[in-house]
């Protein structure tokens, strides 16, 4: 017997998802790091809270950071950028930059602190 039915079928708006969907190289850092946050979200994000001051949450940052960057950059980066989320942080919108400038090199990571930080009207 075939199940026939008459209603119309509607297609639904696809959803986005809480992380950046854009494409990135899928290597095993990123993978690992990604999946590292990812896992975050899905499990001790709900007893945090959804308190960060930033748009998008630092979770969020830190997957776009570390799927744009890789691992060690985008570590830095989304680490630096949970630092920046306390009480006398900085808040508002802050972006993940789609190039890093060529001062941000691997073996100075302390200098990932200044992504994000507003100076003289400029984000750098």
């Amino acid at each position: 017997m075939r199940d026939q039915h008459e209603h119309a079928h509607v297609a639904r708006p696809l959803q986005r998802g809480r992380n950046w969907p854009g494409p990135w190289r899928k290597t095993p850092g990123r993978l690992l790091g990604t999946s590292l946050v990812r896992f975050y979200q899905l499990t001790l994000s709900g007893f945090v809270g959804n308190s960060c001051r930033h748009l998008p949450t630092c979770s969020e940052y830190a997957h776009e950071a570390i799927a744009r960057h890789g691992l060690w950059a985008g570590g830095w980066m989304g680490l630096f950028r949970v630092l920046r989320c306390g009480p006398f942080g900085t808040h508002g919108i802050d972006r993940v930059p789609e190039v890093l400038a060529d001062r941000y090199v691997w073996f100075t990571p302390w200098r990932y602190w200044r992504i994000g930080k507003k100076r003289s009207g400029r984000e750098s």
